[in-house]
């Protein structure tokens, strides 16, 4: 599946991404909710959506921008969970309040991110064997700073099945095509704006894809 992140301040802003994602093919949607100024309307704009969606508010250690505390983040995804089809929550996340989180929800990721580095095959196989245990589907994303780093997310990803795996930057931009090729449930791919580095746009993403099928 090409998963589409909808980033925005406002609900007229995510609302109309989420339509120009729809049209451009995305098959899921990925609602930031980190990039939301009022979290109090979360629920009904993931009804207006009205698409298979991932709901995430992304830690700021993990690039993303929610300043709240712990037990508000969780909170606020808690109540996304009634609505949203998965819900992403980090590894790192407390495991008293990730547990509330994943009881919550009908279908979880579980996610991992480095923005500095690839960790090493074992580690990383490590992580994802610890996220597999907790929810319904592993996630990691790591920078490529050599072609080498491609080729350990590339190798976790085909060890280790439902696992998306994104090798990130310049050097990994080829991964977010080949990956699903190695059994990555999901590819991440951009309207206008990049949500994480090395990121592809839909349609490019889409006709590659069709190519290699």
């Amino acid at each position: 599946m090409i998963c589409a992140p909808i980033i925005g301040k406002n609900p007229n802003i995510v609302l109309k991404s989420a339509r120009r994602a729809i049209d451009l093919g995305a098959d899921i949607l990925e609602l930031r909710i980190d990039t939301l100024e009022d979290h109090d309307e979360v629920q009904q704009l993931i009804i207006d959506i009205d698409y298979p969606l991932i709901a995430t508010n992304r830690l700021k250690s993990e690039g993303g921008f929610f300043s709240g505390s712990e037990k508000e983040r969780t909170s606020i995804l808690i109540k996304a969970a009634e609505y949203a089809d998965i819900v992403d929550i980090e590894l790192q996340t407390q495991e008293k309040l990730r547990e509330k989180v994943l009881k919550a929800s009908k279908s979880t990721i579980i996610s991992y991110h480095d923005f500095q580095k690839t960790p090493s095959f074992e580690e990383l196989l490590n992580v994802v064997k610890k996220e597999k245990k907790i929810g319904d589907m592993a996630k990691f994303a790591v920078m490529a700073n050599n072609y080498e780093d491609t080729l350990t997310v590339l190798k976790v990803i085909l060890e280790v099945q439902n696992t998306i795996g994104i090798s990130m930057g310049e050097i990994g931009k080829y991964t977010r095509v080949v990956a699903p090729l190695f059994g990555s449930p999901i590819t991440f791919a951009s309207i206008d704006k990049q949500s994480a580095p090395g990121q592809l746009d839909i349609e490019t993403t889409k006709n590659i894809l069709g190519n290699l099928r």
